[in-house]
């Protein structure tokens, strides 16, 4: 990550994501066991037509009927919702509308490397609490009450948790909300991955208070990360702050896009159940490959795209780098999340792909030269 030069006392600035650099260069292989949501899905399986796309349309601090579809899906009012370019996007304007260069975040270890470095980017002290493996990568409230401080605005997890999977309950939620009005902070909470609770009843934190901050998309559950369709749930006051600000980054988004992500929200019922059927059966591959491996350590959502198994073999580096160049497969290294010894693994990929990847790593795991 490069980072640009400092004075005493001032936080670094992070001027690049490694993980997103070694995401499009390194992690495509034959077996794609990196990436972390559903096969895409087909175009054609939406149904539409040329008189259904148009290249400009009245899209100024939203697109009406994108704004509408998105606040019925979410169950919230059409002010609190900010469309977004995916939800990289939506986490960087809604952390820029809340922080200010110098403002602590508290935030959760291990993270989604980006959120970390976006987090560094705009200038923000970062001070992590832990989420342990041995605990099934829960949430302590009291871990997250030991470090904020009154110079503490936002508090940021994501949930489900990216990278092991693990669902962040509403006590725990609650629990959050009550430390960052304590603490006159808000916490913002990436929920792209609940998407992958097709079938459990779940509700976004936003309904949960009005220190939530909450971001998503359709990218990771539904297969339709082509239409970077993300979204911003946020109060309404600081909904038209990030609107403001969004005009310094995507001034207008691709209409074309904006069109389609209208006809995809009203067929999410029939996309998400072919979805939650392929990962599922995945999952069923995934439990038997786990089963055979007395070498990982890992906790089981049972839900979600992701898992991430500790190695008994130490820095997974080496079988991460093998594993790619010998056995065609990726997996993503745990260092980019902040811990070595683990990697993630993907299941959301066809399943056939995911079958033969898995033999692969099996593969790599017995293989000397990964130690």
């Amino acid at each position: 990550m490069e980072m640009e030069g400092h004075h005493m006392g001032e936080p670094q600035r992070v001027l690049s994501s490694e993980y997103m650099e070694w995401a499009k260069t390194r992690a495509h292989a034959r077996f794609n066991l990196a990436t972390s949501g559903v096969t895409p899905y087909p175009m054609r399986e939406l149904g539409v037509t040329l008189d259904d796309i148009d290249l400009s349309g009245s899209s100024l601090y939203g697109y009406e009927p994108l704004q509408r579809a998105l606040a019925a899906k979410c169950g919230v009012s059409v002010d609190s919702v900010v469309a977004a370019v995916g939800t990289s996007l939506a986490n960087h304007l809604a952390m820029a509308a809340v922080l200010e260069p110098g403002d602590q975040v508290v935030m959760e270890h291990p993270v989604y490397e980006p959120l970390l470095s976006l987090a560094r980017y705009l200038g923000a002290e970062v001070t992590r609490f832990e989420r342990r493996p041995e605990a099934g990568f829960r949430i302590e409230p009291r871990e997250v009450a030991r470090v904020v401080s009154s110079r503490t605005r936002l508090i940021v997890i994501s949930n489900l948790h990216n990278p092991s999977g693990a669902l962040t309950d509403e006590p725990t939620l609650l629990a959050l909300r009550d430390i960052a009005r304590d603490a006159r902070a808000r916490v913002q909470v990436d929920e792209v991955y609940l998407e992958t609770l097709w079938a459990y009843p779940t509700r976004s934190a936003f309904h949960l208070g009005g220190e939530f901050i909450v971001t998503g998309s359709l990218t990771k559950a539904y297969g339709l990360s082509g239409l970077r369709c993300g979204w911003i749930l946020a109060e309404p006051e600081l909904a038209r702050k990030i609107w403001r600000l969004s005009d310094l980054f995507t001034v207008i988004p691709a209409h074309a896009a904006e069109r389609l992500s209208v006809v995809a929200l009203g067929q999410l019922g029939r996309i998400s159940e072919g979805a939650r059927t392929l990962v599922e059966r995945n999952r069923a591959l995934l439990a038997r490959f786990l089963d055979s491996r007395p070498d990982l350590q890992v906790m089981r959502p049972g839900f979600g795209t992701v898992v991430f198994p500790r190695w008994a073999g130490g820095d997974t580096g080496r079988l991460c780098d093998l594993l790619r160049t010998k056995y065609e497969t990726t997996v993503v290294p745990g260092r980019f999340f902040g811990l070595t010894d683990h990697f993630r693994i993907g299941i959301g990929g066809e399943t056939d792909m995911l079958s033969a990847g898995l033999e692969r790593l099996a593969a790599a795991l017995d293989d000397p030269a990964a130690r």
